[in-house]
């Protein structure tokens, strides 16, 4: 299937549902309560097991967010609670960190994906806050650039990376916000393109967010044609 289309790129399985992670850090990985928390008399679904505090949607990407700070030091997080919501769009949900500040300040920001090959930078990134380690990009041996087009780093080490200027910002009464960007521009390392000059994933090996083991899972293989593999149900009915 082609994937020069930056929505079917950004859409590819689940990996980028809206989703609400429960990955506990105190640093730059990305939690937040629920705001809109309802109490509801919850009854149990026979034959199978249930769980009401444990809220899983699975897969959840693992998007690096970089923005500059009021000084232009890099700055790059990690987080779980995001997913396209447009043809050229991108939203996540974040709590109060360094790079929620940076973003409210340079209305820009970059995303990349972690990847099999750098989940040990990529995880460091969504440790280590830079409100204690300033220089956390540099540290992890990553270097950056100016995008062209917005005023945020791009993360050279990152192969795929999404340039986007800030549309809605909505606070949420902590500190955090739901953030929504337009993306203007998306660059990939010729490394990670197919013969035909577009997006490979299996070459790409993005990463995701397995919160009910807490541990990443690397993305590739192929299991079907999206808009083809359901035509089989279809031609069954009409024999």
């Amino acid at each position: 299937m082609k994937t020069t289309k930056l929505s079917t790129l950004l859409l590819t399985g689940a990996m980028f549902i809206v989703a609400c992670g429960n990955k506990q850090q105190k640093s730059e990985a990305n939690v937040n309560e629920n705001p809109t928390e309802e109490k509801i008399d919850v009854k149990a679904v026979e034959g199978r097991k249930n769980f009401t505090d444990q809220m899983v949607i699975t897969p959840q990407p693992a998007i690096m967010i970089a923005t500059w700070d009021e000084k232009q030091n890099p700055d790059v997080m990690m987080a779980a609670w995001g997913g396209q919501c447009g043809p050229k769009h991108i939203t996540f949900q974040l709590s109060a960190h360094k790079t929620t500040e940076n973003i409210r300040l340079k209305k820009a920001f970059t995303i990349s994906f972690a990847t099999k090959d750098d989940v040990v930078q990529s995880d460091y990134f969504g440790t280590v806050s830079a409100n204690d380690v300033p220089d956390k990009v540099a540290k992890a041996g990553y270097t950056v650039t100016a995008s062209p087009n917005v005023d945020a780093p791009i993360i050279n080490e990152y192969k795929l990376t999404l340039e986007c200027k800030v549309v809605e910002f909505e606070e949420n009464g902590n500190d955090g916000a739901r953030v929504v960007g337009e993306i203007v521009n998306m660059s990939a390392d010729e490394n990670i393109l197919d013969e035909d000059g577009n997006i490979d994933l299996e070459k790409l090996q993005p990463v995701v967010f397995d919160s009910t083991k807490r541990i990443y899972r690397v993305l590739g293989e192929k299991v079907g044609d999206a808009w083809g593999s359901g035509k089989a149900i279809i031609e069954r009915e009409v024999k």
